[in-house]
């Protein structure tokens, strides 16, 4: 089965884990997550609110009913609870591979109240599966946030990443045509400009990217663009930089798989580090042409970025295309990022500075005067130490991630 949450990772900015040795039980673990996951799924089933309500199968005026694909996931689930709490009615389709069922049940808890959310467990892959779930239900608009999302492991299983963001991304498509489902958010990504020959990257700047991962996101603009022209397709693309952060009010952070650890995104690491997990991080790059050697990154809050999400729902128009850069336009190097982890956890961090990787470039950040102008958007979440403390309160917290599904309430 192949993953429809999103977990997103940008270029990883000159930064490695550290190596270390999984334990011999950690496979037995994986298989008792597995087993337990399951159980927690067929509970959910039963549960109220979960189940196919009649409100979610007929339209209703002043109502806009947001599919979000991948809503268990990180930004996923962040988005649905921005959705929910500016009272769109959500329904969030998941296989859970890498979303957390934890996440779901948070927002189910917040938002109780008959026609507000449901989950339907379903694999994008699945046309026939997908195709049903369309005629169950009466969508206004998509967000299509499913995806597996790490450029490292894309050049490990490149083909793993080409049906799960293109061809999956084909299967959503023909099931809006076929349903006329119409308004489509689509969440992309930088990697799709691949290595820039100038800064700052506007919109304009020429995609041409070096993974797969950057590759799969581009086939699949291409296809919604190339399906939008013969329709009257109301199409909002956004091409994210580096996230991080997590929900200010600490309902909701980032738990990625701990097996996908050495994937992740550098303030994962950062965290992990400072919670003994790790026992450091290396830093590869000291000597590019930057104030202080190391890599630059723009970094925007998942806050903000739902945020972005909500404010191309509200401006979507038939028959018009979209297309954003979504970051701050201001780029951080490696160094003062680790710095402000540092300040943000008040842990001591080791860090070990290496040669260059190669592929590396030296700087990447967003030229957002486009998102700005015309969605009147802008990041309002720039204080990285202070994003970095509201994700490690969540972390520090939350261990565990959302926890064992045994110990969760039904």
């Amino acid at each position: 089965m192949l993953p429809a949450s999103r977990s997103r990772s940008q270029p990883r900015a000159g930064m490695d884990y550290s190596d270390s040795r999984r334990k011999p039980h950690f496979l037995g673990k994986v298989l008792i997550a597995a087993i337990f996951t399951t159980l927690c799924i067929f509970i959910l089933k039963q549960s109220p609110g979960f189940t196919g309500d009649s409100a979610f199968a007929r339209h209703e005026s002043g109502v806009t009913h947001v599919l979000v694909t991948g809503g268990a996931g990180y930004i996923g689930s962040h988005a649905a609870l921005r959705l929910l709490k500016d009272s769109y009615r959500v329904t969030i389709v998941d296989n859970l591979s890498r979303g957390n069922i934890g996440a779901v049940k948070v927002l189910q808890e917040l938002f109780p109240e008959p026609g507000r959310l449901q989950f339907i467990y379903a694999d994008l892959g699945d046309a026939k599966a997908v195709n049903q779930i369309f005629a169950q239900n009466a969508f206004d608009a998509v967000m299509h946030f499913a995806a597996v999302a790490y450029v490292g492991e894309s050049t490990l299983e490149p083909l793993r990443y080409y049906h799960n963001i293109t061809a999956n991304t084909l299967v959503i498509l023909e099931a809006m045509a076929a349903h006329g489902v119409k308004t489509l958010i689509y969440s992309s990504t930088c990697a799709t400009y691949g290595e820039p020959e100038k800064m700052p990257i506007t919109e304009e700047t020429p995609q041409f990217p070096i993974n797969p991962y950057g590759k799969a996101k581009k086939m699949a603009e291409d296809m919604i663009l190339d399906f939008s022209k013969n329709s009257d397709m109301a199409v909002m693309i956004l091409r994210y930089f580096n996230v991080i952060g997590s929900d200010p009010e600490g309902r909701l952070g980032e738990a990625p798989r701990p097996e996908l650890r050495e994937h992740g995104r550098i303030s994962g690491a950062c965290f992990d580090a400072a919670l003994g997990i790790i026992p450091g991080l290396k830093v590869k790059g000291t000597d590019y042409p930057t104030a202080d050697g190391t890599c630059i990154r723009d970094y925007i809050d998942v806050t903000d970025l739902v945020d972005a999400h909500v404010k191309a729902l509200d401006k979507a128009s038939p028959n018009k295309v979209g297309i954003y850069n979504v970051g701050t336009g201001k780029g951080r190097s490696v160094k003062e990022f680790v710095e402000a982890c540092k300040k943000a956890t008040g842990a001591t961090i080791k860090v070990e500075y290496l040669d260059r990787r190669p592929g590396d470039y030296a700087e990447v950040y967003s030229d957002p005067s486009k998102i700005n102008r015309e969605l009147n958007w802008t990041a309002q979440y720039t204080d990285l130490q202070e994003s970095l403390s509201i994700a490690w309160r969540w972390q520090k917290s939350h261990q565990n991630g959302y926890g064992s599904p045994l110990v969760m309430k039904f």
